[in-house]
């Protein structure tokens, strides 16, 4: 039994206007022998599934690409809500709320976005959104150095490589100096990222769960961070935050991270957003822009742009940043993602790319020479160890629809044989058991 929001009157009043005598006309040009007979689909499914069923309905027997890629960006369900709100023109379509009398609507999406990262990060403070996961991180170093007055940083060396490289090159124009500070294999070296600190250090910068997809609780590393006078960085994965404890929970002082998990397409890489929230007491140096709750002369609630501390507002010497927009509308999107799932529905997706990663990852490992490298703790990502060249498998499998994971030999000396493997709510047993299939056959190869 289908749905049909169109009335029979409805019906009949759109095909008097086109010229059609009935909704059989309609399709009148397709071949009969293209056309579906009927469509069998099982009682009770949900939106996702339906789509699935559908889509494979349409591809003839084609097939698209089953990733097990992550490394930052991420396959996961999107409501179909979250399309169709962002489509509409006034947020498709919305300027820069530079007037708040005509952009209350903006202005108070962006506002409640902010609200929604603090209660994930578990700060205080957010901006509007930045460009992407990367130049967070690096603006999250930049204002560890303003607010502390130093002029050095710690990053711990299982970051994402690709964030790395744009904290190095943003500090190397400032010829701030960052050490790196090598794993010890798939976990963060807490006793040498402690030992690095020195007089001279504004902060600590890690990543939870890591690139190798090890998750950590950072919080002695925060007091030990704190005891010298630095600040703490965290860089998330949004979706972990649903499981994990929190930054803030951690004692982290500033949280970054990549929204694209949060209601954004792969998009072939981009645009996304990225995030960035903070302590009360270091409002003052985010950067970016700042949306704001105020009352108007007659106490009715309105929103403003503050703190605009940027370089097209005040003196150049003066503001925090030189970012001269936001991803408004990614970031809009993942609003939108937040509020359709709801707190337990965050917190039921983030239980399934945990549990289905744990079933994979069990699954993996019985396979004759292969090994997890993780410790314990792992989220939707685990680096597997292979007897053969990472690189070369996943060429292999690709041949197959598969993508298998990221090779880590382009990212880390002597990792050539190690497999970063993803496994989202998306990800069905089916392809799991592939998966598993195909990495034995490549591997006995």
């Amino acid at each position: 039994m289908g749905y049909c929001p169109n009335t029979p009157e409805e019906i009949r009043e759109m095909l008097a206007v086109i010229g059609a005598g009935s909704v059989e006309d309609l399709f009148a040009p397709i071949p009969q022998e293209l056309r579906a007979k009927s469509f069998e689909l099982p009682a009770g499914m949900s939106e996702f599934e339906l789509l699935a069923v559908m889509r494979s309905k349409a591809a003839a027997g084609g097939t698209d690409i089953v990733p097990f890629i992550g490394g930052g960006i991420y396959d996961h369900i999107i409501p179909a809500a979250v399309g169709h709100l962002s489509s509409r023109a006034e947020f498709y379509t919305a300027y820069t709320p530079y007037q708040p009398e005509c952009s209350q609507g903006t202005l108070q999406a962006l506002y409640e976005y902010q609200s929604a990262i603090c209660r994930l990060t578990g700060l205080e403070a957010s901006n509007g959104s930045l460009y992407d996961g990367g130049t967070a991180l690096a603006e999250a170093a930049l204002m560890a150095l303003r607010v502390t007055g130093r002029n050095a940083i710690v990053l711990d060396a299982s970051v994402n490589p690709l964030h790395r490289e744009v904290v190095c090159e943003y500090l190397g124009s400032l010829s701030a100096r960052v050490e790196q500070v090598e794993p010890k294999g798939c976990e963060s070296d807490l006793e040498r990222l402690i030992g690095s600190i020195t007089g001279e250090t504004a902060a600590v910068m890690v990543q939870n769960p890591n690139f190798f997809g090890s998750v950590h609780d950072f919080t002695a590393l925060a007091a030990k961070v704190h005891e010298q006078g630095a600040l703490l960085i965290v860089s998330c994965y949004p979706i972990a935050l649903g499981l994990v404890k929190s930054p803030g929970e951690m004692g982290a002082d500033i949280a970054v991270g990549e929204g694209q998990s949060l209601g954004n397409t792969l998009s072939f890489g981009g645009p996304y957003f990225g995030f960035i929230s903070t302590r009360k007491r270091l409002i003052r140096n985010l950067p970016g822009r700042i949306v704001g709750e105020t009352v108007d002369k007659e106490g009715r609630r309105g929103y403003v742009l503050t703190l605009q501390a940027r370089e097209q507002h005040i003196k150049r010497h003066k503001a925090t940043s030189n970012i001269c927009s936001n991803q408004s509308l990614c970031a809009l999107r993942g609003l939108m993602f937040v509020a359709a799932l709801g707190k337990r529905g965050f917190e039921e997706l983030a239980g399934l790319n945990f549990d289905k990663a744990q079933y994979a990852k069990s699954l993996f490992s019985g396979i004759k020479g292969v090994s997890v490298l993780n410790g314990e703790a792992t989220f939707n990502e685990f680096t597997l160890s292979l007897p053969k060249g990472a690189a070369g498998v996943v060429q292999s499998l690709l041949s197959s629809g598969v993508a298998a994971g990221v090779p880590l030999g382009a990212y880390y000396d002597g990792m050539d044989n190690a497999l970063v493997v993803t496994v989202t709510e998306k990800r069905t047993r089916a392809e799991i058991d592939r998966l598993a299939t195909l990495l034995e056959e490549a591997l006995c190869n």
